[in-house]
């Protein structure tokens, strides 16, 4: 199947690690020129290494995207090093975990800063230029968004309540988005992973093992026994549909919020 991703400008943020690098990969794979962004430059310069072994190319840039400045000049930097952004794919940010009883405003802002306003602020001024060009040239090609988000914001955990709410708010802003900037042709979905096999759920995965005294790979079985489909997802299949969404074959997708949780969560 022919994606017709060739020399598309992707620029993925939290593209260093997880599965915003496995997206960098798919999609320098399929011939786009790609960018990813992250604020440590030390995992920025391991992913191109990573990256360079495969014989594939990015362009790096570093940028804090809680602030809307550092997201607007991060995004002018991208479209200067390799023109007029097509696809953004928003993978930045993570939410902290918190017993309920400690919940307090400052929690639930600093969450929403850590989750919320890292994709908002990249995409508004990703859908400003998008819509720019579309008035001004009618003949390009308009854009597309994937924001890939997590299934926290569909059913509510005890310790996740805040990173579930800001989940929420960005699936609600996806689809909102979506049915405003379909009359420029933009389309904007959603990916909603369960659990990943990242960075940060090894990380989990041995915590936990050291805390019960058991091996990570006992801990690993037990979780994924939970999992109807008996298993965690890899970063690969989570970017296989940000690849999809992205490109032509999804051409009158939009406003979609697509559940990849191997059925963990029956809800519609």
């Amino acid at each position: 199947m022919n994606l017709e991703l060739e020399q598309k400008v992707v620029l993925i943020t939290g593209g260093s690690k997880g599965i915003g690098l496995a997206c960098a990969r798919a999609f320098a794979r399929e011939g786009a020129r790609v960018a990813i962004v992250s604020r440590n430059a030390a995992n920025l310069a391991r992913a191109r290494e990573q990256l360079a072994e495969e014989g594939l190319q990015v362009h790096l840039a570093r940028a804090d995207l809680h602030e809307a400045q550092s997201a607007a000049d991060v995004v002018e930097e991208a479209s200067a090093a390799l023109g007029p952004i097509d696809i953004l794919i928003n993978s930045a940010g993570a939410a902290r975990r918190y017993d309920p009883e400690t919940l307090d405003a400052a929690a639930f802002r600093a969450t929403m800063e850590a989750k919320y306003f890292p994709y908002i602020n990249p995409q508004q001024e990703v859908l400003r230029r998008m819509a720019l060009r579309c008035k001004t040239s009618p003949e390009a090609a308009p854009g597309t968004i994937v924001n890939i988000i997590g299934m926290g914001g569909k059913v509510a955990s005890d310790i996740h309540i805040a990173g579930g709410a800001a989940n929420a708010a960005l699936m609600l802003a996806t689809v909102g988005l979506a049915h405003y900037y379909a009359r420029y042709g933009i389309r904007i979905n959603a990916i909603n992973p369960g659990a990943t096999l990242t960075e940060r759920v090894e990380e989990a995965l041995a915590l936990e093992a050291g805390r019960q005294g058991v091996g990570r790979d006992e801990i690993l079985t037990r979780d994924q026994a939970q999992v109807p489909l008996g298993r965690y997802a890899t970063p690969e299949e989570v970017a296989d549909v940000a690849l999809f969404l992205a490109s032509k074959r999804a051409s009158y997708v939009t406003g979609a919020i697509i559940p990849m949780d191997g059925a963990s969560t029956p809800v519609i």
